[in-house]
């Protein structure tokens, strides 16, 4: 949006001109000063704002800004030539430049929480929730929809991330310092990215080496033992070549046992992650490589518990060990600039052990990925393609005790996807066929839509297919913290579901600040899903392939407002309905609660020195386990009590450095019983497995930021 500033008034601007000097294309504001500008492929450009009567702005903008919302003030002839321009972007929305409803979460939103790890970066998101998996190693899942994080897929700039191995425990892997921005997306994403995005994806863009701070350092710790050290930087080495380094460590080491159970509250954990990556620009090619590599050790159960080797006490220890390298290379064809290839590679290796009590888990996997995209356009710029190839391989072993389910695979690709634009409607049609070497030929046909109303009102829908191949053990590996026997399926079957939904966005103002309207709708229809099915007996778990009889309804909405310079509000309402056939009939599933309600208050003081936030969520009824009453532990009914959880954070800002202090759960609401029969954890009736809410009080925690900026070129 462009103003236009007077010594007297502030009005948008119609008809101001925007304009990008590299693609030497340009727009024109609409009657509410509003514009949209796809940028290019040749980044960094340079934007030249210009309007009859007003002095012309530059903004240098790069690939963050792709999802940016740009506020620009131009200032009148007749003002002192001293005033300057400003910008603004918005650090949370949906890009309207989109066709799926893409929701950003930007490096603003990230700051308004401690975000030590990405598990940790949607607290003060909807969309997005993430739960506590058990009682005693610490790990966390996210869910879309209600759904299980393993029917999202999660990438890391379009490559493959946390997949396979990974899942259960690798969102302590990357910190929130490294990230530029998240970007979550609802329904089947397109099929350039893959056929596994059933429910969602997030992809996560780290921070590039164009524009990367020269260093950055985060210090973290909390009271009750836990620290972290983040530290990334690099810059431009000469024309062509350009780095960045990020480095992550922490620990915690302190035994707390609140509830007074005789097991851990938090395990006992060592992190240490980095990240190496590289940039080439060329004239007739661009790359990027790296290599991310991350070791983690977690000690938890009994108190006192400090080996890896059997012991008389109930003991969990997990160690994780990551490497991978990626690499993106680009081919760009001067006389043809709407062409280009793109190449994606990746090659991983993961290797867990795990332990819980006098079980043992091992797993080893090696992956391999490649997707090459030709991008191009037919006739014109209102018909564009995209095709390409794909391949994955996968080695992948699992263990618990003597039970082994050893896989190899080849998934081999090829996916067509037609754009057509219009200036109030645009469409997505997709089609990928891939040859699974397990279970034959798959299609997955997607379609995506957006239809502007209005200026101010986009309608979006969205339809499509997706399929995996469930990782039964890692899958479920927190399961492993009870006593039930597993009772697994005669063969591994795809997982396939069908996903539509559709979404509102509506932007309004008040008193000439904007304000949106979001409304969402999603069902989720499965064909095929693995399901965990602990209703049938007490001491015994249940892996069944269930046909055509899960699924989820999905019902969102958030409202964002400003209610004066620097003050904003968020008020979202979320309804969820996931069911699946359990011991005979159709039943909600576990610990996924119906309704949930977020609030959040957000403040920047007029000096930029202060902000301050504030979030609360009211947490709604969960359905247990139906034979909590064998347990005999009051505690269980049939639903969870509902609760309420408050963070709150604020931040003092003096020149290089940010000094912040928060708290978690303020509202001191605690599990009672996380963990069923813990005085007997080697017994038959022991399950830390029933999590559905916080184990510990509040938590108090302070931090400090340390920037030096990247040193601009004139």
């Amino acid at each position: 949006m462009i103003y236009g500033q007077t010594d007297s008034k502030k009005e948008v601007l119609i008809g101001a001109k925007v304009k990008s000097i590299k693609q030497k294309t340009g727009v024109i504001t609409e009657k509410d000063g509003t514009f949209e500008l796809k940028l290019g492929k040749e980044l960094p450009d340079t934007l030249i704002f210009s309007a009859f009567g007003f002095r012309n702005d530059t903004l240098i903008v790069s690939k963050k800004d792709r999802f940016s919302l740009i506020e620009i003030n131009l200032f009148s002839d007749l003002m002192l030539p001293e005033v300057v321009a400003e910008a603004k972007k918005t650090t949370h929305g949906i890009s309207k430049l989109k066709v799926l409803q893409v929701e950003v979460i930007g490096e603003g939103e990230l700051r308004k929480a401690a975000c030590c790890n990405l598990s940790e970066s949607f607290e003060t998101n909807a969309s997005v929730d993430v739960n506590i998996t058990d009682a005693v190693s610490g790990a966390k899942k996210i869910q879309i929809m209600g759904l299980d994080g393993v029917y999202t897929q999660i990438q890391m700039e379009n490559i493959p991330f946390l997949r396979g191995l990974e899942s259960s425990f690798g969102l302590n892997s990357i910190p929130g310092t490294w990230i530029e921005s998240i970007q979550i997306t609802k329904g089947t994403g397109n099929v350039v990215n893959g056929p596994e995005s059933m429910a969602g994806l997030i992809n996560l863009e780290l921070k590039k080496p164009e524009n990367i701070e020269r260093l950055y350092v985060n210090a973290y710790g909390n009271h009750l033992g836990r620290t972290e050290l983040n530290a990334h930087g690099g810059g431009e080495l000469n024309s062509k070549w350009k780095t960045a380094n990020f480095v992550h460590a922490a620990i915690y080491s302190n035994e707390k046992d609140v509830n007074n159970d005789l097991f851990r509250d938090i395990p006992l954990s060592k992190n240490l992650s980095f990240l190496n990556r590289w940039r080439y620009d060329g004239k007739k090619m661009e790359a990027q490589f790296g290599i991310n590599s991350y070791l983690e050790e977690k000690i938890g159960g009994q108190m006192g518990y400090f080996t890896k080797r059997k012991d008389s006490l109930y003991g969990v220890y997990i160690d994780n060990k990551h490497l991978d390298v990626f690499a993106k290379t680009g081919f760009l064809f001067e006389k043809k600039p709407y062409q280009s290839i793109g190449i994606v590679y990746q090659l991983k290796y993961h290797d867990i052990h795990a332990i819980y009590g006098n079980r043992h888990f091992y797993g080893e996997e090696k992956r391999g990925y490649i997707n090459g995209i030709f991008d191009g356009i037919i006739g014109n710029t209102n018909h564009k393609i995209k095709t390409g190839l794909s391949l994955v391989y996968l080695d992948l072993n699992q263990a618990i005790d003597s039970i082994s389910l050893p896989r190899v695979e080849t998934i081999t690709g090829a996916f067509v996807e037609y754009t057509f634009s219009h200036p109030r409607f645009t469409y997505v049609a997709g089609v990928r066929t891939d040859y699974h070497s397990l279970f034959g030929f798959q299609v997955s046909p997607r379609l995506h839509g957006k239809y502007s109303l209005t200026e101010n009102i986009d309608l979006r829908f969205t339809g499509g297919k997706g399929f995996r191949t469930p990782n039964i053990m890692i899958d479920n590996i927190s399961l492993l913290a009870t006593s039930r026997a597993w009772n697994l399926p005669n063969k591994i079957e795809l997982e396939e579901s069908w996903n539509v939904g559709f979404s509102l966005n509506i932007d309004f103002y008040i008193k000439k600040r904007k304000n949106n309207f979001i409304i969402d709708f999603y069902r989720t229809d499965f064909v095929n899903q693995l399901i965990v099915d602990r209703d049938q007996s007490a001491y015994e778990l249940y892996f069944l392939f269930s046909k055509g009889k899960s699924y989820s309804n999905a019902f969102q909405t958030e409202i964002n407002f400003v209610l004066r310079k620097g003050l904003e509000f968020r008020q979202t309402y979320k309804y969820l309905d996931v069911k699946g056939y359990y011991n005979g009939s159709m039943r909600p599933q576990l610990m996924t609660q119906k309704h949930r309600f977020l609030s959040h208050l957000s403040y920047i003081s007029k000096n930029k020195k202060w902000e301050t936030s504030l979030t609360g969520v009211l947490n709604g009824k969960m359905r247990m386990n139906m034979f909590s009453d064998i347990y005999e532990l009051k505690m269980f009914e049939k639903y969870t009590p509902r609760f309420i959880t408050v963070n709150a954070q604020i931040t003092y800002i003096y020149k290089k450095w940010d000094f912040y202090l928060g708290g978690e759960n303020l509202s001191n609401f605690k599990v009672q019983t996380a963990i069923l029969d813990a005085q007997n954890p080697f017994g038959e009736k022991f399950d830390a497995s029933m999590v559905w809410g916080p184990i510990v009080g509040p938590i108090v925690y302070f931090g400090i930021r340390f920037k030096l900026k990247k040193i601009v070129k004139e």
